[in-house]
């Protein structure tokens, strides 16, 4: 905008930007001003890309597995901006793969059904009924949603079926206190992962999005935590980054004060955490499955809240990060 050279008034015109216009009469602001503040916004832009340039050139070509879940997932000025981050990663060489949860959905859907949501160890208790409502939820509502978000922002997205690729075993465990089995229904455990139609999909130049589901070995569709589902994809491919976003800053010392968050930890340190029982609930497969995956080679694990603006980008193009990165102590 162009402000025509002659006198002002300041009940028209009280500043331009950040310039204060002091003078009871504004005299001769020509568009040079104007001009002015605009080159200084297109600067400190230019600035925000030299200080991603270093980032863009070393992880151009890597393969990064974002798994997608929570509150983020609630918001449709949320999601649009954590699929924006997404679709900026794979425009500048990066080769991003998303696992997605649901939980919010499903869970909507079963109180729908009249059907109460029931958690053991941060796991979903899945009967056989429940299972139906997974499927149709995730494959229905959840699923659709990201891969045509992603079309109609100009990326490219295509849904992968995770019961075509999870091959699981049903999850059972012993509690240490009690000595019963655990039985979570129908929830499994990922064992192979068949990568050969991610793989060729990523290189295609499209995003895979991949639902928290596998295929046991009774030959049933079975519900898997996504956190474990996610692990299980970067390990498999062997991903430079494995990143879980959500709805919490990171990895808190203590949940109640967002101000403890742990911006980095080494893989000893965050089992140690587990040990002392600073770490459960829903937190507990993210941590459980993290470590599993940088043990098996994956460079690094970032925890991100995905209800920032941009957070991705954030913690993985610039200096400071946002969230907590965890490395292997090895």
């Amino acid at each position: 905008m162009c402000v025509s050279p002659r006198v002002l008034s300041t009940a028209n015109l009280t500043s331009v930007g950040d310039f204060p216009l002091r003078s009871s009469n504004v005299r001769l602001f020509d568009c040079s001003i104007v001009q002015l503040f605009a080159m200084q916004d297109a600067t400190q832009k230019a600035r925000v890309l030299i200080e991603a340039l270093p980032y863009i050139q070393a992880f151009r070509g890597s393969w990064v597995v974002v798994k997608f879940g929570g509150s983020a997932m609630e918001d449709a000025a949320t999601i649009d901006s954590v699929l924006q981050d997404i679709i900026f990663m794979e425009c500048v060489g990066m080769r991003p793969i998303i696992v997605h949860g649901g939980g919010k959905a499903i869970s909507r859907g079963m109180e729908e059904h009249g059907m109460p949501a029931r958690f053991v160890k941060g796991l979903r208790v899945t009967c056989e009924k429940t299972i139906a409502i997974v499927e149709k939820v995730i494959k229905g509502e959840v699923n659709p949603r990201i891969v045509d978000a992603i079309n109609a922002l100009g990326g490219r997205a295509v849904t992968v079926h995770g019961e075509d690729v999870l091959h699981v075993e049903k999850k059972q465990e012993v509690d240490a206190l009690t000595g019963e089995m655990l039985d979570w229904g129908f929830v499994g455990e990922p064992g192979e992962v068949d990568v050969t139609a991610i793989r060729a999909l990523v290189e295609q130049g499209t995003i895979p999005v991949i639902t928290p589901l596998g295929m046991g070995g009774d030959g049933k569709v079975h519900n898997v935590n996504a956190d474990v589902a996610a692990a299980a994809v970067a390990q498999a491919l062997a991903v430079r980054k494995l990143v879980f976003l959500s709805d919490v800053p990171g990895l808190l010392r203590d949940p109640e004060d967002p101000a403890s968050l742990l911006e980095t930890l080494q893989t000893s340190e965050l089992e140690q955490l587990i040990e002392d029982g600073v770490i459960g609930g829903g937190m507990l497969p993210k941590c459980s499955s993290g470590v599993a995956a940088l043990h098996a080679g994956v460079r690094k694990v970032h925890m991100v809240d995905g209800r920032v603006k941009h957070s991705l980008l954030l913690e993985i193009f610039t200096q400071q990060g946002i969230g907590t990165e965890i490395v292997s102590t090895e």
